[in-house]
């Protein structure tokens, strides 16, 4: 196993200091100190803070397609527990890294200006990637007959992800995850039947 460098440090400690803080939060300074490297470090490594930015999310992205592969695109599973599972995994993220965290992609998608269009194309990116699952394991449960053949799988899907978005950040308005809780009971209740 090789050991970590200077830019493997930055991008596993930043990770968490923008999670913590945002982007917008965390400076360079408290980036460099977390990882414990010198101030040069960073502009040795990052052509700016928000290519920093991006990096930081395809690193968070990279946890959540674990999360995918493991739920929503885990075919060992019956469609809706597969959708179960993936509210149950965000849920249990939110417990593991702290509520008051919030979502990576929600505290990015709330600091978006007009200057961070390489981050806001990203999270585009990202967000059809994660719409693209939703409506695929839908499309398994209208197939396997759990759900109405004239189910609208897309306009679900993107119901999904956007209601689940806003629960997490109710979540970390309220520093509990009763918002998911809600959320998965109305779904599961009312719309998936």
């Amino acid at each position: 196993m090789r050991k970590p460098t200077n830019r493997d440090k930055l991008l596993a400690r930043g990770l968490r200091v923008v999670h913590q803080r945002g982007l917008a939060g965390a400076s360079v300074r408290d980036i460099v100190q977390a990882a414990g490297v010198p101030q040069g470090s960073f502009s040795n490594h990052f052509a700016s803070k928000e290519a920093f930015g991006v990096e930081i999310l395809d690193l968070y992205f990279g946890f959540t397609r674990k999360v995918l592969a493991a739920t929503l695109d885990n075919t060992d599973l019956a469609p809706l527990k597969r959708l179960e599972a993936y509210i149950d995994a965000n849920q249990a993220f939110l417990d593991q890294w702290g509520v008051e965290n919030g979502c990576l992609y929600g505290t990015y998608a709330a600091e978006i200006t007009g200057h961070d269009e390489p981050i806001r194309r990203r999270l585009v990116e990202i967000f059809h990637v994660l719409q693209d699952s939703l409506t695929a394991c839908l499309r398994a449960a209208v197939k396997a007959g759990d759900l109405p053949k004239d189910f609208d799988c897309n306009v679900v899907g993107e119901f999904i992800l956007s209601s689940l978005q806003g629960a997490i950040l109710l979540s970390k308005g309220k520093r509990d995850t009763s918002p998911i809780t809600a959320f998965k009971r109305v779904l599961f209740a009312n719309i998936l039947r």
